[in-house]
C-alpha cells in the first residue's frame, strides 16, 4: 500500500476541532505551511508539557509524523484509535491488523512496532535480575505492558533462583482467543535448564475478564506437582486482564 495515499477528514465527536487543518489532498514535494505549523505547534507542547498534556490522538500524530512526513496524519491517527479503541490498543496491533486500515503502509507499521519495542524493553529491564518481592509493582507493569493488548493467549514463565531473583522470562506458547496449550513436562525439563529454584507463570484472556477458567486451575495443578517432584517452588500464577489482573496465590488457588 503506498504511504501516500489522500485522507479525508471526518469529524468525529471523540476529537476536539480545534486547530484542525483543511481536509484538502496535498500537491508537491514541499510541505504545506499549514500542516507545517501544525506540527511545529504540536512539538512544542509536547516538549512543554509532555504526553501527559496531549490526548491520545496528537500523541499519535507526533509518531506518524516520522512515518508520513508530507502528509496531514490526523484524519488517520482518527481512523486507527477509531479502529482499535486507544492508543495502547493501536500500538500493540498486529502488523496484519494495521495493514487493513486504510492509508498505513509499511512505514506506520514500522514505526508502531519499534515503539512497541521499546515500551516492552523498558518495561523488562526495571525487572530482570532483581527481587520479584522489591519489584513486584514493576512486575505487573512489565506484564500489562507485554501481554494486556494481545488477542490471543500468550503463555509465559518467570524464573526465580534461590534468593528470588528473576533470571529469565520466556514466553512458552501462544495459543487461540481463549486457549493456550502448555504441557507441564516442558516447563519442568526448562526449569531444569536454568537451574531455576521457583517460577511464577503468567497468561493473558484476551477477554479482559481475569477469572480463572477450569482448565487454568487444572492445568496450574499440574505444573505444581510436576515441580513439587523436582524441588521447584510455584510463586503464582497471574492471568492478566484488559485493566486487572489474577494472583492465584492471593486467590487461594495456589
Amino acid at each position: 500500500m503506498k504511504q501516500d495515499s489522500v485522507f479525508q477528514d471526518v469529524s468525529l465527536p471523540l476529537f476536539s476541532s480545534s486547530d484542525e487543518a483543511p481536509p484538502e489532498p496535498l500537491t508537491g514535494g514541499r510541505l504545506p505551511s499549514y500542516i507545517k505549523d501544525h506540527r511545529a505547534r504540536l512539538r512544542e507542547r509536547f516538549r512543554e508539557g509532555g504526553a501527559t498534556a496531549m490526548p491520545d490522538y496528537e500523541l499519535l500524530e507526533l509518531l506518524l509524523f516520522r512515518s508520513i512526513p508530507r502528509r496531514d496524519v490526523k484524519p488517520l491517527a482518527r481512523l486507527l484509535l477509531e479502529t482499535f479503541g486507544d492508543f495502547n490498543r493501536v500500538v500493540t496491533a498486529s502488523p496484519q491488523r494495521l495493514a487493513a486500515v486504510k492509508g498505513v503502509g509499511e512505514a506506520v507499521i514500522t514505526d508502531l512496532k519499534v515503539l512497541e519495542a521499546a515500551a516492552h524493553r523498558m518495561a523488562r529491564a526495571k525487572v530482570m535480575q532483581r527481587q520479584v518481592i522489591s519489584s513486584w509493582d514493576a512486575l505487573l507493569d512489565y506484564c500489562h505492558t507485554t501481554m494486556a493488548h494481545r488477542e490471543t493467549e500468550q503463555f509465559r514463565i518467570l524464573f526465580l533462583d534461590r534468593k528470588n531473583v528473576l533470571i529469565a522470562d520466556e514466553e512458552q506458547a501462544r495459543g487461540t482467543v481463549d486457549h493456550v496449550p502448555v504441557y507441564p513436562r516442558e516447563v519442568a525439563k526448562r526449569a531444569l535448564e536454568l537451574n531455576a529454584s521457583a517460577m511464577i507463570l503468567v497468561h493473558n484472556h484476551p477477554s479482559g475478564d481475569p477469572t480463572p477458567s477450569d482448565s487454568d486451575i487444572a492445568m496450574t495443578d499440574q505444573i505444581r506437582a510436576a515441580l513439587t517432584a523436582l524441588g521447584i517452588a510455584l510463586h503464582d500464577h497471574l492471568i492478566i486482564g484488559k485493566s486487572a489482573e489474577l494472583s492465584f496465590r492471593a486467590q487461594g488457588y495456589l
